[in-house]
């Protein structure tokens, strides 16, 4: 197996093709394992669907409290078997836990607050059938959540939550990537991050991709169709397109892309990564699915809003994606509104509970008890809630208010406490009765 980069090769790279402003996450002791960096080298097969390679991840121990072990998260092994995973690692003394998406890696010593430590392994992909976040359709593959990435201890514990394909189970800490692809010419790769293309052996090509301070890594491989444009602000963005998808669809969404990711910029702050790839194939099973810089997708103009507007709402203020997910998703239901124009104007009678239990802060334990009605309490009651907070603390307030809680959560991770601290600083009305009315416990 090929060796990962050493580590001035993986600053090398980074600083080589990473976009967008200086800066790391805040220093947060409640969170750890820290600061990872993630140096991954793999070569694929002639399909682009099996790749084989090599992981190493650095971090350190930013909590008081001794860090023993860490844990892998292999979410992408949910789509296989405990016998026949389609993400494997080896060289490795772990042991799996939940159902073969986690995985316990004891460290050799103790780590102390403020000291470094490391794991690496070989690694090796095999992308099922399927045209999912993690699929095959055809000749194209997509790597959503491929690569093993560390799980969060937090004040809760080490959070070893169960996937869901319903939602989202995915919690990490701002990292950066320094990530080799060795694939055939004639495949494309779009990823997370800004890439750098070299000639490798005869008829493939080496794509060395840098990526700063996100919190997930994603790409694709096939014979797309690619198109590409600056917007106004200067952000990169490349279109790639599956064998189905029409030019002019394909056109048509780069020009809303370039708009949107300016407009959203305008309201949380400017996009920090530079480059972004949108991937089309309108066999996705759903409207459509994010990673920091990365966006899957059909031809779908609202869910391509919705999508860009992750980039703030989880790739820049994450937040526990499977304990909270309003957070991200009423969030991002909410910017694409504004995007579109709709104020949410009597969204209450709409949107009404159906029963006693249901709360907007409801974990994705309850959803994918009640999947009927994730999307009506998640993506509309949330919104609906914030439209209402706009209108109960005015427009400008809440336009500040959103906008600061950005920039106070750069790279951070937000809660429902904070977020609710922070509105109510931005006025003198008592928020009480209005959080009680929407269920925001």
């Amino acid at each position: 197996m090929r060796r990962p980069l050493p580590l001035f090769s993986v600053l090398a790279v980074l600083l080589l093709v990473a976009a967008g402003p200086p800066g790391r996450a805040p220093f947060d002791p409640t969170r750890t394992p820290g600061t990872p960096v993630y140096s991954v080298q793999l070569r694929s097969d002639a399909t682009g669907a099996h790749w084989q390679g090599h992981e190493r991840i650095a971090f350190s121990n930013t909590s008081p409290d001794p860090l023993r072990e860490v844990y892998l998260r292999l979410w992408d092994n949910f789509h296989g078997s405990c016998a026949a995973p389609p993400v494997r690692v080896s060289g490795l003394n772990g042991s799996a836990e939940v159902t073969c998406t986690a995985l316990r890696v004891p460290l050799p010593r103790p780590l102390p607050q403020g000291v470094s430590g490391s794991v690496e392994f070989d690694l090796s992909i095999d992308v099922p059938n399927g045209v999912d976040r993690f699929g095959r359709d055809g000749a194209f593959s997509f790597l959503g959540n491929a690569l093993p990435v560390l799980a969060v201890r937090d004040e809760a514990g080490w959070h070893l939550d169960p996937y869901t394909d319903l939602g989202e189970s995915f919690y990490g800490l701002a990292s950066d990537f320094a990530v080799t692809l060795d694939h055939p010419t004639e495949l494309l790769v779009p990823a997370t991050g800004s890439a750098l293309d070299t000639p490798g052996e005869p008829g493939r090509t080496v794509t060395r991709v840098g990526a700063h301070q996100v919190r997930e890594f994603a790409w694709a491989a096939g014979p797309f169709s690619r198109i590409a444009g600056r917007s106004a602000d200067g952000v990169r963005i490349a279109v790639y397109s599956a064998a189905d998808i029409k030019a002019e669809d394909a056109r048509a969404m780069l020009d809303l892309s370039l708009r949107t990711i300016d407009a959203h910029s305008a309201r949380y702050g400017a996009y920090p990564y530079g480059d972004l790839a949108l991937v089309l194939d309108n066999g996705f099973a759903f409207a459509g699915m994010e990673y920091p810089a990365f966006v899957l997708d059909r031809i779908r103009p609202a869910a391509v809003i919705h999508e860009l507007a992750h980039q703030w709402w989880y790739g820049i203020v994450g937040d526990d994606q499977y304990r909270a997910p309003w957070l991200d998703e009423s969030f991002t239901e909410y910017a694409m509104d504004l995007a579109l124009g709709n104020t949410g104007e009597g969204c209450t009678a709409t949107t009404p509970w159906q029963s006693a239990d249901e709360r907007l802060t409801n974990p994705m334990s309850y959803w994918d008890a009640h999947p009927g009605r994730y999307e009506a309490v998640i993506y509309d009651h949330g919104s609906c809630a914030l439209h209402e907070l706009r209108r109960l603390i005015g427009p400008e307030p809440m336009s500040a208010l959103l906008r600061g809680y950005a920039r106070a959560h750069w790279y951070g991770v937000s809660t429902t406490a904070d977020f609710k601290a922070a509105a109510q600083a931005a006025t003198s009305v008592d928020l009480t009765p209005f959080w009680r009315e929407h269920r925001i416990d």
